[in-house]
């Protein structure tokens, strides 16, 4: 009996054992996994911060061109000589759209009942612009192009530049014509804006090769 009962405490013995030994790998697995998690979670809260840090940099590097290429193109002329000086200068550009978009009959120079022929022979014209208004702060330098109709700026321009303050920026005109010059349309520009340091203009043919465009920016720099 007494053989019996040592041999039932030893087996007991022998599974409380056993019991012990098979929970402890369990708790050092379950710790095992906290820890990687929280490993992870480092990981990716490090990486989130880098990725904000990096955003927040690149944020205050990009503050944008203090150039800026504003035009008038009817015909699209002067549209690419205006693309030309933005891609030279890395200005942002601004077109200047009509409210009435003007069509070939009222471009027709020789029918003296056109629109165009009405507007240019009026200086106090003063045609609406269509497109939305743009703020010139933070610019520096402001080139302002526009096809020579009659040998004046069109009067569009003249509403344009009444419309802003140039305080403290440099406007440069520059304009596109088959054969006429700049002639005054630049000084009437500034005349009629009343403010920025105006310098001399510069008239290109519709056809000006980029090199041509460049040169006249560099001297002018």
């Amino acid at each position: 009996m007494k053989k019996i009962m040592s041999l039932l405490t030893t087996l007991t013995l022998v599974i409380c054992l056993a019991g012990c030994g098979s929970s402890a790998p369990a708790v050092e697995s379950s710790e095992t996994t906290t820890s990687d998690s929280q490993i992870t979670d480092a990981s990716e809260k490090e990486s989130e911060s880098a990725s904000t840090s990096a955003t927040e940099s690149d944020t205050e590097i990009e503050t944008g061109s203090k150039t800026l290429v504003v035009y008038f193109s009817a015909t699209g002329t002067t549209k690419g000589i205006a693309e030309s000086i933005a891609d030279i200068t890395g200005a942002d550009l601004y077109e200047i759209t009509a409210a009435v978009p003007y069509t070939d009959d009222d471009r027709d120079w020789t029918n003296s009942d056109s629109r165009c022929s009405i507007e240019q022979n009026d200086t106090s014209v003063r045609p609406e612009i269509g497109s939305e208004t743009i703020s010139l702060e933070g610019y520096s330098t402001v080139y302002i192009g526009y096809p020579i109709w009659f040998a004046q700026e069109p009067r569009i321009m003249d509403t344009f530049v009444e419309s802003y303050d140039f305080t403290g920026i440099t406007v440069i005109p520059f304009c596109t014509s088959g054969s006429s010059g700049i002639g005054q349309s630049g000084q009437d520009l500034a005349d009629n804006a009343g403010s920025g340091n105006w310098i001399e203009g510069m008239r290109f043919a519709g056809d000006a090769l980029e090199d041509e465009i460049k040169e006249w920016i560099d001297s002018i720099a």
